[in-house]
């Protein structure tokens, strides 16, 4: 006898149905899975076995085959357990074997006595048994809450969400499929109110005295989306402005935590099923490799651009990380997304994050310190230097120098502006931009097209005669020119100003990188 139910598999960070076929036939006993499982879906006969077995539940001492459909589609993972299971159960008639089955989908991996462990990729897998009709959907309970967050989705077609039931081990779900004793379904708890404020940190503008030129830039940087490059001597404080820009930064719009939550379960960086609600801060190690910061692997999972997708990607020590490795920062940083291509395809991951990167003028990293002896040959400042390719360099809006401080402004002067005054300033110019681009499918102006550039940002002659003379002299080029119009525009947006002026355009200007003529 033949029985069929459905799973799903996850394809970068969509899913698709996958059709679990078993039937049970003649011959010796064996237990074979076809349809390009991987190796951690072929170890799943044991699994399975051995819980059918410890809960009390039939195995079939005949040949049992187990069908994985479209048998073009790599299937990996434990996920597939607790299906196999149930279909195994459905061909042997301990449950129903029709049409209701046809409408429900199961996920889950299977412990040795039958319980369910969690799986990785169940937020796309709900989405997707939402958008194609399924009624009920049974994962483990430490899914359920992740499975749940389908609710706050948008559904263009008005259909109810499907049933989330958690399912705490396999001898309650075949009590469940009979009819014998219900499971309820998932009942998501009440929204907690202080999940839309800000969420405390350590890091505040107000621990910060002086570098008003950083800060400055930071500010420009969370209104617009701008990427931005530190350059200082070690202990000037690179690394705590990096780390105070979230405080600064809008927070996300309920469209934006689905997203991320999605690409973090595909990871499986969900935890304990919250959505996303916090604007990701990812912050690798200069020995990552490529497939570690762009993503990757035999079957590609998203990397660190991707993690800190409507976040921050914080690269300390720039030039420390491998050339290869940082080129290929070229395309998230130009497009908001990554493609990674493999034999079986290519797969489009999306990377919209804010760049801070931070290095040291040499490597010793005193070149800069007036207090201290560079001990650095000038042909290594060279090489050090020329490990940051020019074009990286080119996508890099902000460039600022970061001075030591003296002592003496470290434990004197006025109090630092806090954050939550930056914080106030960036909400204004990010909701000017909304307002502007409304119906254009961006959301900050680091993100406008050349089309768009020209449409909401007009220059008048004395600001496009004071660009054209500076990019001759600073040598920019024809994207560095586009960027210094989006950063011109941002500076407006914080001080309100319906069009870009010549101040505007002269302070975006100081922060561009200097070259020799």
């Amino acid at each position: 006898m033949a029985s069929k139910i459905f799973s799903a598999a996850v394809i970068g960070l969509d899913a698709v149905p996958v059709e679990v076929e078993a039937d049970i036939g003649q011959g010796l006993p064996n237990f074979v899975i076809v349809g390009l499982p991987d190796t951690s879906v072929q170890e799943a006969r044991e699994r399975v076995k051995t819980a059918l077995k410890n809960s009390g539940l039939p195995f079939p001492r005949t040949r049992l085959t187990v069908n994985l459909a479209p048998a073009d589609i790599k299937k990996e993972g434990p996920s597939y357990d607790l299906p196999i299971a149930a279909a195994i159960c459905a061909a042997g008639g301990a449950v129903g074997n029709d049409e209701a089955m046809s409408r429900r989908m199961f996920i889950g991996e299977l412990a040795l006595d039958g319980t369910l462990r969690p799986a990785n990729g169940v937020l796309p897998m709900a989405i997707m048994a939402a958008e194609r009709g399924f009624r009920e959907i049974y994962l483990p309970a430490g899914n359920a809450a992740e499975a749940a967050m389908i609710c706050r989705r948008e559904d263009q077609t008005g259909a109810p969400p499907p049933l989330i039931i958690p399912v705490p081990d396999l001898p309650r779900l075949i009590l469940h499929l009979r009819g014998a004793a219900p499971l309820p379904p998932y009942a998501a708890p009440a929204a907690d109110p202080s999940a839309s404020l800000p969420p405390p940190t350590d890091f505040d503008f107000s621990c910060i005295k002086g570098q008003l030129q950083a800060k400055r830039a930071l500010e420009i940087a969370a209104a617009g989306g701008h990427n931005l490059l530190f350059s200082g001597p070690p202990g000037a404080g690179k690394t705590l402005l990096a780390r105070s820009l979230p405080g600064i930064l809008p927070p996300m719009t309920p469209a934006e935590s689905l997203e991320v939550t999605k690409i973090y379960s595909v990871a499986g960086l969900t935890g304990h099923g919250r959505l996303v609600n916090e604007r990701p801060f990812r912050a690798p190690h200069h020995t990552a490799s490529g497939a570690a910061l762009i993503g990757g692997g035999s079957w590609p999972r998203p990397g660190e651009v991707s993690l800190a997708h409507r976040g921050v990607l914080f690269l300390d020590e720039f030039p420390e990380f491998s050339r290869a490795v940082l080129e290929n920062l070229r395309q998230p940083l130009e497009d908001g997304a990554v493609t990674v291509s493999r034999a079986q395809g290519s797969l489009r991951f999306p990377a919209k994050f804010i760049l801070i990167a931070a290095q040291n003028p040499c490597p010793c990293g005193y070149a800069s310190d007036p207090d201290a002896v560079c001990t650095c040959a000038p042909a290594q400042v060279v090489r050090y230097r020329k490990k940051i390719s020019g074009p990286l360099l080119d996508r890099i809006d902000l460039h600022v120098e970061v001075p030591k401080m003296k002592f003496n402004e470290l434990f004197g002067g006025p109090v630092p502006e806090a954050s939550a005054a930056v914080r106030d300033r960036v909400l204004r110019a990010r909701g000017t931009q909304t307002g502007r681009f409304r119906g254009a499918g961006v959301f900050t102006n680091a993100e406008m097209s050349q089309k768009i550039l020209a449409r909401f940002c007009p220059l008048d002659a004395a600001t496009e005669a004071l660009l054209r003379a500076a990019s001759e002299r600073l040598k920019l080029s024809a994207r560095a020119y586009s960027r210094v119009i989006k950063i011109a525009r941002t500076i407006a947006d914080l001080e309100g100003a319906a069009d870009i002026a010549a101040p505007h355009a002269a302070e975006a200007l100081h922060f561009r990188e200097r070259r020799e003529a």
